[in-house]
C-alpha cells in the first residue's frame, strides 16, 4: 500500500439514512447512518456525523494525537448522532476541524451540534469535550484548500438545504452528494458539477423509482433521489465508479442485493456502500477493498 501522503482512501464507516437499524437483517451492508471517511494526501477528512462516526472514534483510539477535518452536510438526526459519541473528542490533545454551511435559520453548525447535546436531549454538554475544536463557517460556493487537497461544495435540493462536496486531490476527484432529491424534468446542475468526471460518486439512492412514485406512499418531497437517478447522474457526470448510499433502514440486505444487482446491469461502475468497504482512488480500477474491520 502506498505511503500515506501518498494515499486516497474512501471508507464507509455508516452507509444508512433516516435512522440507525442495527440487527440480523442488515448485517452485509450496515446499520449505521452516514459517515465517510476520506484518508487524502496524509489528510483525514471526515464526511457527517451519524452514527458511524461513534464506530470510527473507536478505531481512532489506538492512534496518537489525531487531527482531522470533518465536514456537515447539514444538521438533520441522521447525520449527526454520531457527534455526541465521538470519543476523540472528549479526549485532549486531539484536534478537530469542523465545517457547516449556516442553516436557512442562520444558525452555525456549532450551534447546533451544541443544542442536541443540550438538557432535556442529552446529558454531556459539548464543552465538556476536551479536544481542540475548531468551528468553520462555510459558504455556499467556497472553494477550501487543505494542503494540496480542493475542496469545493454546492447546494443541494433537501428540506432546511444541504451542501455536497467534491475533493480533489492530484488528479483524483471524490464526490459526496448527501441528502438531495433529484428533479422530475433535468438534472440538478449542482449535483452534475460536483460529479463531473469524478473517479468516485457518492449518491443518496435512499429509494426505487417505483418507491419514489407509489401512489400510496410517495416520496416526492423528502428530500430523497433513486439508484435509478444516480445512474443518470453518474452518466451525465463522466463518472468512474458509482457508489449506491444513504440506504433506508427499510431495505434489508436481501433488497440491496438486488438494488446492487440492477444497479450494475444499468452502469457497470455501480457498487453498493457497505460498512467497512473501503475504495482505493490511486489504483486504475478504483475497485472496493475489503476491510479487516469488516472480514469481507
Amino acid at each position: 500500500m502506498a505511503e500515506p501522503n501518498q494515499q486516497f482512501l474512501v471508507r464507509f464507516w455508516g452507509v444508512r439514512g433516516s435512522i440507525a437499524c442495527p440487527g440480523p437483517t442488515t448485517v452485509r451492508y450496515g446499520g449505521n447512518t452516514s459517515c465517510v471517511e476520506m484518508l487524502v494526501g496524509g489528510h483525514r477528512l471526515i464526511f457527517d456525523g451519524g452514527t458511524g462516526l461513534r464506530e470510527l472514534g473507536l478505531t481512532l483510539l489506538t492512534e496518537g494525537p489525531i487531527e482531522a477535518n470533518l465536514f456537515f452536510t447539514h444538521s438533520h438526526w441522521d447525520h449527526i448522532q454520531g457527534f455526541p459519541f465521538f470519543v476523540p473528542a472528549f479526549m485532549r490533545g486531539n484536534r478537530f476541524n469542523i465545517y457547516g454551511a449556516i442553516a436557512p435559520n442562520g444558525s452555525t453548525i456549532e450551534q447546533r451540534l451544541n443544542d442536541q447535546m443540550l438538557h432535556p436531549n442529552f446529558p454531556v454538554p459539548l464543552q465538556v469535550m476536551g479536544a481542540d475544536l475548531k468551528f468553520c463557517d462555510i459558504e455556499v460556493g467556497e472553494t477550501l484548500h487543505i494542503g494540496d487537497i480542493t475542496i469545493e461544495n454546492a447546494l443541494l435540493n433537501h428540506p432546511g438545504e444541504a451542501v455536497g462536496y467534491r475533493v480533489t486531490w492530484q488528479n483524483y476527484v471524490a464526490a459526496y452528494i448527501s441528502d438531495t432529491e433529484h428533479y422530475p424534468d433535468r438534472l440538478d446542475e449542482n449535483v452534475v458539477w460536483l460529479a463531473r468526471n469524478a473517479d468516485v460518486m457518492i449518491y443518496d439512492s435512499t429509494y426505487t423509482d417505483d418507491e419514489y412514485h407509489d401512489p400510496k406512499s410517495s416520496k416526492v418531497s423528502w428530500g430523497h433521489s433513486t439508484w435509478q437517478e444516480a445512474v443518470k447522474v453518474a452518466k451525465a457526470a463522466g463518472v468512474k465508479t458509482l457508489v449506491i448510499f444513504h440506504h433506508d433502514p427499510a431495505h434489508d440486505d436481501d433488497f440491496m442485493d438486488q438494488v446492487a444487482v440492477q444497479t450494475k446491469a444499468a452502469f457497470p461502475g455501480a457498487v453498493v456502500a457497505k460498512e467497512g468497504m473501503v475504495i482505493d482512488l490511486t489504483t486504475s480500477a478504483s475497485a472496493p477493498l475489503s476491510s479487516p474491520m469488516m472480514g469481507a
